[in-house]
């Protein structure tokens, strides 16, 4: 007799992996080897340099259990805009929380800007990410994450969802920012003063590039002009520039981002996210 049979809210747990190595070639870059399985695809809507990669999840979600690995690697010189078609679900889990494992490298004088949609965490959801980077000296990497706490248009705002976030970037193989946040019954954490003062979204800004602290003040500025129902801040460290961003707003978050991607160097945000 089968899971499914003995129960009938069980499920096949998907495991799925996208990876990706891109190099330049004269005055572009292109894709040189694509591995693709499970729910999740390479596109490529946009041919020009940068070049844009978007990664589909044709699955329509992330549920407990799942387990999905995206790989890129940019070979030297190599310039790639990352990002979704549209913002990821995580579903509700009663058993095992879903991971999501990111691998960037970036070789020298590679540029990176990885810049996927929200992620939207639904009642009873269980995450688990993890981003690891390597990256050259003279590497340019721009990192944007944002995440969503509920389905805030259906009145889901008091959730209990769980978090477990860690990240690590490495630079010339010299561990140069670690990070983790764990979150549990997120809405009631967000909710305490010190936390996110009833914040439901929440992103986290990381920039590498040689002499990227001379950016710091224009990226303070950015933030501060688009400011209303937004508490952001940003400082440099090690080498970095790292901001983070939290509203009661999802939408009010991204417009703040907007104006942030663009005093970072990183040119209007892909077509997809407008």
């Amino acid at each position: 007799m089968s899971a499914a049979e003995i129960d009938p809210r069980a499920r096949q747990r998907a495991e799925a992996v996208a990876r990706a190595s891109f190099r330049r070639t004269s005055a572009r870059t292109e894709p040189v080897r694509l591995y693709e399985t499970g729910g999740l695809r390479w596109r490529f809507p946009s041919a020009t340099n940068p070049c844009e990669a978007v990664i589909v999840n044709t699955g329509g979600g992330v549920a407990g259990g799942d387990v999905y690995r995206i790989g890129l690697k940019l070979d030297e010189g190599a310039e790639v805009v990352a990002t979704t078609p549209a913002a990821e679900k995580v579903y509700r889990s009663d058993g095992p929380a879903a991971r999501v494992e990111t691998r960037l490298w970036l070789g020298p004088r590679a540029r990176l800007l990885w810049l996927p949609q929200e992620t939207i965490l639904f009642e009873g959801a269980r995450l688990e990410r993890t981003l690891r980077v390597d990256m050259a000296e003279d590497a340019d990497l721009l990192l944007v994450e944002s995440l969503v706490f509920g389905r805030l248009a259906m009145g889901e705002t008091a959730i209990d969802a769980r978090l477990a976030d860690s990240w690590r970037i490495r630079r010339a193989h010299r561990l140069v920012f670690a990070d983790a946040i764990r979150l549990d019954r997120a809405a009631a954490t967000l909710d305490r003063p010190a936390a996110g003062a009833g914040a439901r979204a929440a992103a986290t800004v990381v920039a590498a590039a040689p002499n990227v602290e001379a950016r710091l003040a224009d990226l303070r500025a950015a933030l501060q002009a688009e400011s209303e129902g937004v508490e952001a801040g940003a400082s440099s460290v090690d080498g970095l520039l790292v901001a983070r961003l939290v509203s009661p707003s999802p939408a009010r978050l991204r417009q703040t981002l907007i104006p942030a991607i663009l005093a970072l160097g990183g040119g209007e945000p892909p077509r997809l996210w407008r």
